[in-house]
């Protein structure tokens, strides 16, 4: 069955829509957000994360006010795919990527850069760990009363992010969580998968909190298999009660786990 909202843009910020592309998967949840940004009436919009090369999410979000910017929080297909396809539907606008392979006419991102277009700003945040490219984007502009974190998979709307060894790394993604963590109160979350959530830096600490949790819980696992074990091995443990369909994803983080333990 379609999602009701595959192809309809939803707001549900003063300064960003979110266009769900129909991708769904025990990894991309309800499928990936696609989050349009500008101050309404602009004339302008900012595109976040297009997505895979579809044809119809694309075409939908090419149907619109100019697309003046693209930004990409990180190299992952689901999010980027369809990068050259949607750059030739919207008038080949910048693509900006702390990837440098992803760009388009820009420099890379780094992290504190700030981009200013359809009337909003753009601070970015190098939140590495999920990838290591991974940057998530605070939100500003006229009409919003502060900021919003456009996360990326660094934190997600449901469930907790897999960070993607051996791109990904566990040690700099608890740093970015607490970086998140360290953001005022009440900073709502627009994530690149599920739904948006109202407080960035509690959402960061419960991810910390269950980050903690992992890695006593593979600390017990290594001790009951032995320092050798394999990462297969502790997630049979560990992840005993999580469908087996997600035991590849968990085997990724459980890699990064022991790396980090182990080193």
């Amino acid at each position: 069955m379609s999602h009701p909202l595959y192809g309809s843009p939803r707001a549900v910020h003063p300064l960003a829509s979110v266009l769900l592309q129909h991708n769904p998967g025990p990894m991309t949840l309800d499928g990936t957000n696609t989050w349009v940004v500008s101050v309404p009436d602009s004339g302008e919009r900012i595109v976040v994360d297009p997505g895979e090369d579809d044809g119809t999410h694309l075409e939908n979000l090419a149907d619109g006010p100019p697309v003046v910017a693209v930004v990409l929080t990180h190299r992952h297909h689901d999010h980027a795919g369809g990068i050259d396809r949607f750059a030739e539907l919207a008038g080949a606008p910048p693509v900006y990527a702390a990837d440098p392979t992803l760009t388009r006419g820009t420099d890379r991102l780094a992290d504190g850069d700030v981009l200013a277009a359809a009337g909003v700003e753009l601070e970015v945040l190098a939140t590495p760990g999920h990838t290591s490219d991974s940057v998530s984007l605070l939100l500003t502009g006229p009409g919003a009363d502060g900021a919003a974190l456009l996360a990326g998979d660094t934190i997600l709307g449901r469930g907790t992010t897999v960070i993607a060894h051996p791109d990904g790394a566990l040690g700099p993604y608890l740093e970015s969580l607490r970086r998140i963590a360290a953001l005022p109160a009440g900073t709502p979350v627009l994530p690149g998968h599920g739904p948006e959530l109202p407080d960035a830096a509690e959402t960061a600490r419960a991810y910390l909190a269950h980050r903690e949790q992992r890695l006593d819980q593979v600390r017990a696992a290594l001790t009951e298999l032995g320092p050798d074990a394999s990462p297969r091995q502790v997630v049979e443990v560990v992840y005993s009660d999580v469908d087996r369909v997600l035991w590849d994803a968990a085997e990724l983080s459980v890699r990064a786990q022991l790396d980090h333990l182990r080193g």
